[in-house]
């Protein structure tokens, strides 16, 4: 919020209200820092230093100068509340979070200190604590716009507390009291997915009311693109537009495309929307030729600094989930604008010409549900590639598959480890005559606040009302650093309806999972009839609940048959095109390049379909002959610098030989890699890894690094995963 000026003479701040009122933000900082020279009490002007700094997204000085005036006004709300809003967009909220708690007892009676205090308790996953913030927001909201606020956090919270029914009406009434607030919209969306009484069609519609709202009254200024005509086989620029280019489930299917994806065609662009970064963004900044950040500009600011990378394909990665960019697309930022992943349905925007997705998930009578045009992908609609947060991690043992636990334990357990907002009454309800029709058996369901007692509690007794033993559940909080070790406890995965799972499925079955799924009428019911069906497991998928409790019974029923299945279903699944990088980005570069012949054929015959057509059957044979052969690989070793895979190959022989002249081998195993030479060995083989997974080469240079330090375990298997790739032609290698 805009801060005020206290009581002072008239001309003591005069400079200081003109340079606010002109938006003049370096004149203002630098009239706040003059009258700080002379009064470093100034209260006015260290609000405003703050917030002029802010305004220059100068993010790390306005934090010191508000920390600075913290120490002389800690009580001052406009500092606390102007502070707290800058750690927020840059995803502190950790810090945020006891500035707006003193806020809160400051001026308890403003609604706005409530809802941002909802606001911030979202990301920490304080979800109980942010709804009720935004119960206090909505007793003392006085306008509509805060009392929509209120609504907003209200239904947020709620969604991640399991209430969805409760968050599609609160953001039903916050669209009702204020229709132009896009966040409103995306949030009814996003829950709508998981709500059972909500069909494609009422999903379509929603969808369908957002781009009337916010993309019509645009539409007459978007450009024509007359630049981007001309040669229709040159090389394109291709970017890719996401705010979870970090730490994110997208980044389990985007990361293997942005470093596969054929450079001899397509220049690459990540345009990153989230504020903060982390060690998965660094790896997006090696495997895309240019990073851009665009957190912080509003949807006209980032439409135009994508126009200014000549960007000729725009693929949006979020669709309506949090910190999206649909609106820098309803500005229409680029020529031919595309969907894939983040979001089972349609953006709802006829400035987003096209949907990457397959013939199983959208099936021939699914284009009315789309404002996009369909292309269909001979391969699952994305391409799984895990351990995203700790690439290694996937070679070693304790990531391995086990067998399955029923053989040690007696019993088996079926589980699920998906958001709980998509366990509806109808999913826990079915999966309790699952365990009746199974007896013995047990349910283990992983999610977040499990292991808070009052929490867990409810949830069993919400479970026992809908037909479930509570004494049968084995209820586990969610945890970042149990992800997939959850899945040793576990032999056979149960997907939940209407909103199937995404990357929890690929997780669990490349666990050694079997996944018994629900068949949909729509994409977000059909992602698991998707990946069954190309990995040849269709005996898995129901029609009917009857169907689902049936399938599990007889999985279930064999416990030996259960432990073979699950020891060999990660090679099923690696074998794949599940899993098959170099297969899907041939197929992914493919649909881009039909996109854009098509989008220039328009362009060159506005009126004539024939002429159309005909362009396109001139073009075609055109095809340079060299991209018919697929691409060799190659490995981003920094930002904008990439490498042949046979390069980096000889890199790491010349390395490994370097080290071993340097650094011989340890007498007594070394906790740490404390050599220069070896680490540069770890360091690019880990790289090449990243780019080319399974690669033999670098994971024969990594058992080479453990070898020299000692670590013979290590070393051996790195070697075993080496011999394996080279062995079986595991994709990457």
């Amino acid at each position: 919020m805009a801060p005020s000026l206290p009581k002072a003479p008239p001309s003591a701040h005069d400079g200081l209200r003109t340079a606010l009122l002109a938006a003049d933000w370096p004149l203002l900082a630098r009239l706040c820092r003059q009258a700080l020279r002379k009064n470093g009490r100034d209260l006015g002007a260290h609000r405003l230093l703050g917030f002029a700094l802010h305004r220059q997204r100068r993010f790390g000085a306005a934090r010191q100068a508000y920390q600075r005036a913290s120490v002389l006004w800690p009580d001052d709300a406009e500092l606390l509340v102007n502070h707290a809003n800058v750690l927020i967009e840059q995803a502190r909220n950790n810090a945020a979070l006891p500035l707006l708690e003193r806020l809160c007892g400051l001026r308890p009676e403003q609604a706005i200190v409530w809802i941002k205090l909802a606001e911030c308790c979202y990301l920490p996953g304080l979800h109980d604590r942010g709804f009720a913030a935004s119960q206090n927001a909505a007793a003392r909201a006085r306008t509509l716009h805060e009392r929509a606020a209120a609504l907003m956090q209200s239904a947020i919270h709620r969604r991640e507390l399991g209430q969805i029914r409760e968050a599609i009406e609160d953001s039903e009434r916050a669209i009702a009291l204020f229709p132009g607030e896009p966040g409103n919209h995306t949030n009814r969306l996003l829950f709508m997915l998981s709500a059972p009484q909500v069909d494609a069609a009422q999903l379509s519609a929603a969808a369908r009311e957002y781009g009337a709202i916010f993309e019509s009254p645009l539409r007459q200024a978007w450009p024509r693109f007359e630049q981007h005509r001309g040669a229709p086989w040159r090389r394109l620029r291709v970017g890719f537009l996401s705010p979870d280019f970090r730490m994110h489930s997208v980044m389990y299917f985007a990361e293997g495309l942005l470093a596969r994806l054929d450079r001899r065609q397509f220049e690459v662009f990540a345009f990153h929307l989230f504020p903060d970064e982390d060690s998965v963004s660094a790896r997006v900044q090696r495997h895309a030729d240019h990073f851009v950040r665009l957190a912080g500009l509003d949807a006209r600011q980032q439409a135009e600094a994508i126009r200014a990378q000549g960007i000729d394909i725009l693929v949006d990665l979020a669709g309506h989930t949090g910190h999206n960019g649909l609106l820098a697309l309803a500005h229409k930022a680029a020529p031919v604008q595309v969907s894939w992943l983040g979001f089972p349905a349609t953006t709802g925007l006829q400035a987003v010409d096209y949907r990457f997705t397959d013939e199983i998930t959208d099936p021939p009578d699914a284009q009315a549900q789309y404002t996009e045009r369909l292309y269909r992908l001979p391969t699952p609609f994305a391409c799984y590639r895990p351990m995203s947060r700790n690439p290694l991690w996937r070679y070693q043992p304790r990531y391995q598959v086990h067998p399955a636990p029923a053989g040690e334990r007696g019993c088996v357990t079926f589980g699920s480890c998906n958001n709980l907002g998509k366990l509806s009454d109808e999913v826990l309800a079915l999966w309790g005559r699952v365990l009746a029709a199974t007896p013995g058996s047990r349910l283990l369901i992983e999610g977040k606040n499990l292991d808070r007692p009052d929490f867990a509690d409810a949830y069993r007794q919400r479970c026992q009302g809908l037909g479930l033993e509570p004494q049968r559940l084995d209820l586990v909080a969610l945890r970042n650093a149990n992800q997939y070790l959850t899945y040793h406890r576990i032999d056979i995965a149960l997907d939940p309806f209407p909103l199937s799972g995404g990357t929890t499925t690929f997780d669990a079955l490349w666990m050694g999972l079997p996944v018994v799924s629900m068949v949909g009428e729509s994409f977000k019911g059909r992602m698991g009839v998707s990946l069954l069906t190309h990995l040849g497991r269709s005996e898995w998928l129901a029609e009917t609940p009857q169907d689902y409790v049936r399938i599990a019974q007889r999985l279930a029923a064999d416990v030996p048959a259960l432990n073979t299945l699950r020891l060999g279903l990660r090679d099923e699944m690696e074998r794949s095109a599940l899993m098959r990088e170099d297969l899907f980005g041939q197929h992914f570069g493919q649909g881009l390049r039909a996109m854009w012949l098509h989008w220039l054929a328009r362009a060159e015959h506005p009126h004539s379909a024939q002429a159309q057509e005909q362009a396109l059957r001139d073009w075609l044979p055109r095809l340079p002959e060299e991209w018919t052969c697929a691409p060799q690989p190659e490995v981003g070793i920094a930002p904008g610098q990439r490498i042949s895979l046979v390069h980096a190959h000889a890199r790491l022989q010349e390395l490994v030989k370097k080290a071993r002249a340097d650094a011989p081998l340890a007498a007594t195993p070394a906790a740490q890699i404390t050599s220069r030479s070896w680490s540069a060995v770890a360091q690019l083989a880990e790289t090449v890894l990243d780019a080319v997974a399974h690669d033999p080469v670098a994971l024969s240079c990594l058992a080479e690094v453990e070898n020299a330090h000692g670590h013979t375990g290590c070393a051996v298997n790195y070697l075993q995963h080496a011999a394996r790739a080279m062995g079986t032609g595991l994709p990457g290698t």
